[in-house]
């Protein structure tokens, strides 16, 4: 019953989900405290009124412009981040690299259209996704390394 618990916790699925959310929620602490710090203010001082506070910042028309709050937010998102990043993100990279996985790595190599511009076509595609024109032939040559890992050699012939 605790394997099972485990395999699902450990679903690559799961854990990229889950720091998702924490990242969202993060940010969301981030997007709230500039609103309720400075864009608030500026929106009550623009009106006319409300009460002023202490802390790094300005008084305008009455109204307090936190900027110190907002700074202390940056500060908490970075510091969440970087935690977020050494206690799950690189333990679970190790784990997953055990099992013969890639997370989080390097991002395929791509092309660009020469028609239309994307620049989010694969290697090996014969046609554009986004407007259908033919591409340049490319021949793709996966080797293997002597560490396992595999190499693009990539040949374009127009």
């Amino acid at each position: 019953m605790l394997k099972g618990f485990k395999n699902f916790l450990m679903r690559g699925d799961v854990i990229v989900l889950a720091i998702g959310l924490v990242v969202a929620l993060a940010f969301s602490t981030l997007i709230k405290a500039f609103t309720d710090s400075i864009i608030t203010p500026l929106v009550n001082a623009a009106g006319g009124g409300g009460a002023a506070g202490k802390g790094l910042g300005w008084t305008l028309n009455g109204q307090r412009i936190d900027v110190g709050a907002f700074v202390a937010a940056i500060i908490y998102f970075a510091v969440f981040m970087a935690v977020i990043y050494f206690l799950i993100v690189v333990p679970y990279k190790a784990y997953m690299k055990k099992r013969g996985a890639e997370v989080f790595g390097e991002a395929p190599p791509m092309q660009t259209c020469p028609a239309c511009l994307s620049d989010d076509i694969p290697l090996a595609a014969r046609k554009c996704k986004h407007c259908l024109s033919d591409l340049p032939r490319s021949d793709i040559d996966l080797s293997t390394q002597g560490d396992g890992r595999r190499s693009e050699t990539v040949r374009r012939s127009s």
